[in-house]
């Protein structure tokens, strides 16, 4: 089954799709406001060492200090199998020593972002950790004869001078020689390149960051049955194209620039699934749905007949509702980045054979996912437990904020959000009609953060589309609401 990856790029955000049988399988948001520090190397300057707490603050050329506990500090610890405690931070840092540093913990609240010495680069099958000199095998790998042979073939494949050590990720285990040499040879080239920097360039500067969500893509997301990757931003294929010659050259001949009328999005339907997968109901092809509801402890997902009456008898339409669901729950799942603890309530089966079949269904289409999944059996209540792990934020918690109309017990989404789907709606207008002016009517609240932090947008949009963009409240809009008219 070939699998189409699409990548949106705006100034503004970056969103990608995955589209397998042209269904969208998974969705991924970055925008340029909220990008996370955690993985950026920087050249950090020393501005105070607090002895008595066993740390020290650290410029980095942030807002705030960042800090650097004496335990994440690599040249602290014992080594060579040594019990000794840790040397005191004392006797290692001083007022203005510069040094590199990588954040492990982005900034939360008032407190700056953590820090440690001890430099890990990911790659797509491998993390680097140029100053350790072992080769380690992720845990989730159990069989101890795989374990040793994906040692054994990396350690073939290390150049003869590699001094730095390796741990092989769960992606290797069906790797080939070249992938692996593929990827050693990219976390040798960007250690090089962070190594240069901390060499010629002045304290606080960034040596490294990590890779923005399309060149993720290039890196992570792309696999055998990939057939295509569409950008539809000319620059930014330009700039993939030149990041895929020098890490990731297999993955080029996949890579296209869209350059068709109609949006990317639009022309996948991708836009109507982000509204879909926003909803609590989703409904299954044969007249049964699903209720999702995410809260704050767990995800509880349950499944309904609804008006499918199809079988020949009730526990045959039950069990045909099951099985159909347990597709569409391991693809709601991906698309809206659940995570954590996940209870399924499935219709009540009596038959040990539906419900058997059920869960190796289950199991079977949660098989492809690229985050790690627990599955449970059915407990006495009839229920399935699942956990699956948290990666990034769920999707409603990217595009959508509690709603202060309803006491937070519904959402809406942000004015953030409206001013880029008004922006996209302005541009396939564009596309379409030739008016005078346009004019967009939304609510106080959206226009005023068109007025301030996303003038810029709006003006760029107005330059590149060469018409007249006014702005209107209309204090009866509630937050989602607006019209673009056409003048």
């Amino acid at each position: 089954m070939n699998e189409d990856i699409l990548i949106n790029i705006t100034p503004q955000e970056t969103r990608v799709a995955l589209i397998l049988q042209g269904a969208v399988q998974e969705l991924h948001i970055e925008r340029t406001l909220t990008r996370g520090l955690a993985g950026n190397v920087y050249s950090g300057k020393v501005v105070r060492v607090l002895p008595g707490m066993q740390s020290a603050f650290i410029d980095i050329g942030l807002e705030r200090a960042a800090f650097l506990h004496v335990a994440d500090i690599w040249e602290a610890r014992p080594h060579d199998g040594q019990n000794a405690a840790p040397t005191p931070i004392e006797k290692i840092l001083f007022d203005g020593q510069v040094l590199t540093v990588q954040v492990i913990k982005d900034p939360i609240g008032t407190k700056g972002a953590r820090l440690s010495t001890q430099i890990s680069i990911a790659g797509r099958m491998l993390v680097y950790l140029p100053q350790d000199n072992h080769i380690g095998v992720s845990q989730k790998i159990e069989k101890e004869s795989e374990r040793e042979s994906l040692r054994t073939r990396l350690q073939g494949l290390l150049p003869a001078e590699e001094k730095g050590g390796y741990i092989v990720r769960t992606q290797a285990e069906d790797a080939s020689d070249s992938d692996l040499a593929a990827d050693v040879d990219y976390l040798r080239k960007t250690w090089a390149a962070i190594t240069h920097g901390a060499r010629t360039r002045p304290a606080t500067s960034l040596l490294h960051q990590d890779l923005s969500l399309a060149q993720r893509v290039l890196r992570d997301f792309v696999h055998d049955e990939t057939a295509t990757i569409q950008v539809d931003s000319r620059e930014n294929f330009i700039a993939l194209t030149e990041f895929g010659k020098t890490y990731t050259p297999s993955v080029l001949p996949r890579l296209q620039h869209y350059t068709g009328e109609r949006p990317l999005f639009d022309l996948y339907g991708v836009e109507e699934e982000i509204l879909r997968a926003l909803g609590r109901r989703v409904d299954l092809k044969s007249g049964g749905y699903l209720i999702v509801d995410q809260t704050e402890a767990m995800t509880t997902i349950d499944v309904n007949t609804g008006g499918f009456v199809g079988g020949r008898n009730f526990a045959d339409t039950i069990f045909k509702t099951n099985l159909e669901a347990a597709h569409a729950i391991a693809r709601q799942l991906r698309l809206r980045n659940l995570g954590g603890i996940i209870i399924l309530d499935f219709i009540d089966m009596e038959n040990a054979e539906h419900r058997s079949a059920v869960l190796l269904e289950l199991k079977k289409t949660l098989a492809r996912d690229r985050t790690k999944v627990s599955v449970s059996g059915f407990s006495a209540l009839g229920l399935v437990e699942m956990t699956r792990k948290r990666t990034r934020e769920s999707l409603a918690h990217i595009l959508c904020e509690p709603c202060p109309a309803c006491a937070g017990k519904g959402q809406v989404k942000t004015s953030r959000t409206i001013c880029y789907e008004i922006l996209r709606e302005l541009l396939r207008e564009a596309k379409q009609f030739n008016p005078r002016e346009f004019r967009i009517l939304a609510s106080q609240e959206v226009v005023d953060l068109f007025l301030e932090e996303e003038s810029q947008h709006l003006a760029m949009l107005g330059d590149f589309i060469g018409k007249k963009i006014s702005l209107q409240v209309e204090n009866s809009y509630h937050q989602e609401q607006y019209d673009v008219i056409l003048m």
